[in-house]
C-alpha cells in the first residue's frame, strides 16, 4: 500500500446523517474518493465521487476504506458473499468509524486477518461531534491499531477533523464509550435543569446564556441550546443509540473491574426514555422526557415563592 495521501485510493460505506458530509469532506480534501450506496448520491457524484455498483468493486480499487455504518451487524453485511468488500480485496485498510464493541472490532479484525492472509487491516475510528462538526470537518476522531496503520487512518481521515491516535485496537471503540457516558449524563443534566427553570418561571434563554458562560458551559449544551430553550427535538443525534452506547460503556467497567456511579443510572433512564417512544428524537429530548415523566405539572408548591421555599428562607 502507498503511505502518502496522494498516491491513496479512498472509498466509502455508510453515506448516513453523519457520512454523508464526512464524504464531502473527504473528496475535497483528497481530490476523489469512491462510493458504494445503495441510494443513489448524485450530489457526490456530481462533485466528483466515483459510484462503484458493490462492495466488491469498492474492495478491489481502494486502499483504504472508511465504513460509517450504525454497527458490526451492518458492516458485516457489506464484507461476505460474491459482491462483499472482501470478494477482491487486495491490501486494505479498513476504518471501522460505527460506535462498537472493542472487544467485537479486536475479533472482527482477527477475523479478516485470517480470511485474507494478512491483506486486510482494521483502524477503528469512531467519531464525536454530531452532524454538524461531520459538516464542519471539526469532528473528533478516536483511532485505535497498529502505529503504521493508524497514522495512515489519521492522514486519510484529516479533512473530517481532529483524528488522535489513542492506544491499539479497539482503543478507538472505548473513548467513544468515555465519550457516550459524559454526553448522556450531561444532556440528561441540561434536560432535568431546562424543566426546573422552565417551571420556576425563569427565562430559559437569559438562563442558558449565563450559565453557558461558567462552569455549565460545553460544546453539547451550545449545540443543542435553541432546542433546550424552544422545547423542540428533531432528530440530529438519535436517542435511542444511546441505549447500545452507555451498554458497550457498561462491558467496559465490567472488564476493567470498575463499579460506576452514573453508568446504570444513565442506561435506565435512556431505557426508560425510548419505552415512552421518544427514542427517536434528538438527544435534546431529555427535556421532554423529564417533563412528561410521572405525570402533568399540577403541583403549585414546587415553584418559586410557595409557602415551603419561604420557609426554607434564613
Amino acid at each position: 500500500m502507498n503511505d502518502t495521501n496522494d498516491d491513496v485510493t479512498v472509498g466509502m460505506l455508510g453515506l448516513g446523517a453523519i457520512g454523508r458530509p464526512m464524504a464531502e469532506r473527504l473528496l475535497a480534501g483528497h481530490g476523489r474518493l469512491l462510493i458504494s450506496s445503495r441510494r443513489p448520491q448524485p450530489e457526490l457524484e456530481a462533485a466528483g465521487a466515483v459510484a462503484l455498483p458493490s462492495p466488491r468493486e469498492l474492495g478491489a480499487r481502494a486502499d483504504v476504506v472508511l465504513a460509517m455504518l450504525p454497527d458490526l451487524a451492518e458492516l458485516e453485511e457489506t464484507l461476505a458473499g460474491p459482491d462483499g468488500l472482501l470478494a477482491d480485496a487486495g491490501d486494505l485498510l479498513l476504518l471501522i468509524g460505527s460506535t462498537s464493541s472493542a472487544p467485537g472490532v479486536r475479533e472482527l479484525a482477527a477475523r479478516l486477518k485470517e480470511v485474507s492472509g494478512g491483506r486486510v487491516r482494521v483502524v477503528d475510528c469512531p467519531v464525536s461531534g454530531g452532524v454538524d462538526g461531520a459538516a464542519a470537518g471539526t469532528l473528533s476522531l478516536m483511532l485505535g491499531g497498529d502505529d503504521d496503520d493508524a497514522a495512515l487512518a489519521a492522514r486519510v481521515l484529516a479533512p473530517c477533523g481532529t483524528p488522535v491516535h489513542l492506544g491499539p485496537l479497539g482503543a478507538g471503540e472505548v473513548a467513544k464509550a468515555c465519550n457516550q457516558l459524559v454526553v448522556a449524563a450531561t444532556i440528561m443534566a441540561l434536560g432535568e435543569a431546562t424543566v426546573l427553570a422552565e417551571r420556576s418561571g425563569l427565562d430559559l434563554d437569559a438562563l442558558w446564556t449565563l450559565l453557558g458562560g461558567g462552569y455549565a458551559g460545553s460544546h453539547l449544551l451550545t449545540s443543542r441550546r435553541a432546542q433546550l430553550v424552544a422545547g423542540t427535538d428533531e432528530p440530529s443525534g438519535i436517542a435511542r443509540y444511546m441505549v447500545k452506547d452507555l451498554g458497550f460503556a457498561a462491558d467496559i467497567a465490567a472488564a476493567t473491574a470498575t463499579a460506576p456511579v452514573l453508568l446504570p443510572a444513565l442506561r435506565a433512564a435512556f431505557d426508560e426514555l425510548v419505552a415512552a417512544g421518544l427514542g427517536e428524537r434528538d438527544i435534546a429530548v431529555s427535556r421532554r422526557f423529564i417533563a412528561e415523566r410521572g405525570g402533568t405539572h399540577a403541583d403549585a408548591d414546587a415553584g418559586i415563592g410557595s409557602p415551603r421555599d419561604a420557609d426554607a428562607q434564613p
